[in-house]
């Protein structure tokens, strides 16, 4: 027989993971909140401290990262503490948050407009719509050019805006969902190479490094054991990440990136230009050029990444509930 505490603390220890089904299953049925949109709502005011805080300095800029990363902790920590002792609205909470960090239907969704737009010729339209997927300069590139930042673009964002938030929600629960996202918005503000943010966005962008090198390479394990789904070899896409994902600039774009182009059998990578500076981001030699084609099949993988990372992430949180369970006896 239960005791009369074990089905509320049974309950407690689902709250994590039926919060982290549920905001994902919010996130693909509905996408991105269309209007006041809580990441929306951080980087206006990361945009206004970085107007009060910003020097050429790298110790002024990690400052400014951990002022707005620590109280994006802070305030997932508060929320997640009134809730504490009520299953159900823990569960909600994590729902909430899990929903509001997650970008999961908002990417295949632009893939799946980049790939009609370049099936019908549209290729002045495509080129505005990759600033949707990246900051890349569009603005000679061709058809399978476009196809190819997009394919990119859909492989290292799969883990920036699926995998990462699943796995750290898994971990830290609403604190590690809201942090998480505050690191990587301040990378995506700050984390350039320019001289501008060289200094100051240096500790951004580090720290994002930091956060995103486990699911990174998460992500890249699944899309390789995926790859058979959307016609590829699983054996192809490994061999392609722990040849080629060292050429990469970021150690934690080139595992995704190689992985997807090993999955999915095409060559991703090369040099492209931002903000009118050129760069080498390696070549991930999977095969044959990408084609306009391949967006549906990466928009697949993707999702498919996406449904391991969720189980991988409620495994994790379900581990850690009970582990806790038991240190409280």
């Amino acid at each position: 027989m239960p005791t009369p505490t074990s089905c509320p603390r049974r309950w407690a220890t689902s709250a994590r993971v039926l919060g982290l089904l549920s905001g994902y299953a919010a996130d693909a049925a509905f996408g991105d909140p269309r209007r006041g949109h809580p990441v929306a709502a951080f980087g206006r005011v990361a945009q206004s401290a970085e107007g009060r805080l910003y020097a050429d300095s790298r110790p002024r800029g990690a400052a400014y990262a951990a002022v707005l990363v620590g109280g994006a902790a802070v305030a997932g920590a508060l929320l997640q503490r009134a809730v504490e002792g009520s299953a159900l609205a823990e569960a909600a909470l994590v729902a909430a948050a899990t929903w509001t960090v997650l970008g999961g239907r908002s990417l295949v969704a632009e893939a799946d407009a980049m790939s009609t737009l370049l099936d019908s010729g549209d290729t002045v339209g495509a080129r505005r719509r990759l600033s949707h997927l990246c900051s890349r300069d569009a603005t000679h590139l061709g058809p399978d050019e476009l196809a190819r930042a997009s394919v990119e673009s859909v492989a290292e964002n799969t883990s920036d805006a699926v995998v990462a938030p699943l796995l750290w929600g898994a971990a830290a629960g609403v604190p590690g969902l809201l942090a998480y996202r505050a690191v990587n918005t301040l990378d995506a503000m700050v984390g350039y190479r320019s001289a501008r943010y060289l200094r100051f966005g240096w500790a951004a962008a580090r720290t994002d490094d930091v956060v995103n090198w486990v699911p990174a390479r998460v992500a890249a394990g699944l899309a390789v054991a995926a790859a058979p789904v959307v016609g590829g070899r699983s054996s192809r896409a490994w061999q392609v990440w722990r040849r080629d994902a060292a050429a990469h600039p970021s150690p934690n774009a080139g595992p995704v990136e190689a992985a997807f182009a090993g999955g999915l059998g095409v060559r991703l990578g090369g040099t492209s230009t931002y903000a009118g500076h050129r760069e080498d981001r390696g070549v991930m030699d999977g095969g044959r050029p990408v084609q306009a084609a391949d967006l549906d099949r990466a928009a697949r993988l993707s999702r498919l990444v996406g449904v391991g990372a969720l189980a991988l992430a409620a495994l994790v949180a379900q581990v850690l509930a009970r582990q806790d369970d038991r240190r409280r006896g």
